[in-house]
């Protein structure tokens, strides 16, 4: 008998919910627009040049923290055991989906403060739609993202009351979609909000335009990331690609003049790389790493498997490069720039759930070229 290797892609599901009844209005930002965060003297560990941080989402533990303290400990283990200051993380960037099932602010003591107080560095982040839900059964009314917003969006580091033995301090971010601006990397972090596919008003995407075109006039010396909760392609069984966030990104992208160098999104529990071929010649990776930490991993779905349907226009020159869809893990990602060079390095590191003591193991990598433009 013949065996044959299924070549997976991206795809949707065909009986795709309709939940956009599940959106939730966003709190009023604490930062002056246009929301931008300038690093500057926050960056105390990087050298001119270049910039390492970590990045990951999906990572609340509602079950069990096992997993999400595994995920902490070895990015923590990497700070640490870096062979020198330049190599250590600067911070980490979390994709969304802090605390499982409702973002009540009772969940973050033991599904973010603890098992991340350890992590040496600042964590910046966007929200996930579990983030930015609303349980429906809590006895005390809480607004949406108002957990968040203690923890993330803060006009000066506090003490996060809700941390019961917690050493970290609130961030600094400006509103739930904001920009991260730095030496080597202007960071575009989307807002996604609550359904299953992802729903961005137009307020929003408004601003993110400009902000690609504002982020544009830099582009010789940063690099231009976006970040997004929801993934715009995934082969998976549980959520697959978001029609939404394909035709969101394309037509910001065609109104601004403007694509990025990588998208990174979480979402979805598993480890994919794409990358979509552009007819100006733009090769644009799309990176899913929603593996951080909940215990249920989202496995890739069978092409051939008429619950899903991997024939659409939107699909056209995207391809899946590589995936892990059975091991919780995170990114590493290393933007790097010389006289003669200027890079985006990616890694992704993935972890036992069985043995603790077990080190993180390199994955996958990928680089971006980005020298001479």
């Amino acid at each position: 008998m013949i065996s044959t290797k299924i070549l997976y892609n991206a795809v949707f599901k065909t009986d795709q919910v309709d939940d956009l009844d599940k959106f939730q209005p966003l709190p009023e930002p604490v930062g002056s627009y246009p929301y931008r965060l300038n690093l500057g003297n926050r960056l105390s560990e990087t050298v001119p040049g270049k910039m390492v941080f970590h990045m990951v989402g999906d990572t609340g533990g509602l079950k069990s923290a096992d997993t999400q303290k595994q995920v902490a400990e070895k990015m923590a283990d990497q700070h640490s055991n870096a062979n020198n200051e330049h190599e250590k993380p600067a911070f980490l960037y979390h994709l969304g989906d802090i605390v499982y099932h409702y973002g009540e602010a009772e969940q973050y003591d033991e599904q973010f403060l603890k098992p991340f107080e350890a992590y040496p560095a600042p964590i910046y982040a966007i929200a996930g739609n579990h983030d930015t839900d609303i349980n429906p059964d809590c006895d005390s009314h809480y607004e949406s993202l108002e957990a968040f917003y203690t923890a993330f969006c803060n006009t000066c580091p506090k003490t996060i009351h809700f941390g019961t033995e917690s050493n970290r301090k609130s961030q600094v971010q400006p509103h739930v979609f904001w920009t991260m601006e730095s030496p080597l990397a202007t960071i575009i972090g989307l807002h996604t909000n609550v359904p299953k596919y992802g729903h961005i008003t137009k307020e929003q995407k408004n601003w993110f335009i400009k902000e690609l075109q504002n982020a544009a006039k830099f582009r010789s010396d940063k690099a231009i990331i976006v970040c997004m909760h929801h993934a715009p392609y995934s082969a998976d069984t549980n959520h697959g690609s978001s029609k939404p966030m394909i035709e969101f990104l394309e037509s910001s992208f065609e109104e601004a003049g403007v694509k990025p160098d990588i998208i990174f999104s979480g979402h979805v529990h598993n480890y994919q790389r794409f990358t979509k071929q552009y007819e100006d010649g733009k090769t644009l990776p799309f990176i899913v790493a929603g593996a951080g930490g909940f215990d249920e991993l989202h496995q890739l779905a069978d092409p051939f498997d008429s619950n899903y349907s991997t024939k659409s226009e939107l699909f056209n020159q995207v391809q899946l490069d590589n995936y892990c869809d059975n091991r919780h893990g995170f990114l590493k990602i290393c933007i790097e720039k010389t006289p003669f060079s200027f890079s985006i390095q990616g890694e992704y590191y993935t972890v036992s759930d069985l043995n603790a003591n077990e080190e993180a193991t390199l994955f996958d990598r990928f680089t971006i070229d980005l020298t001479g433009r």
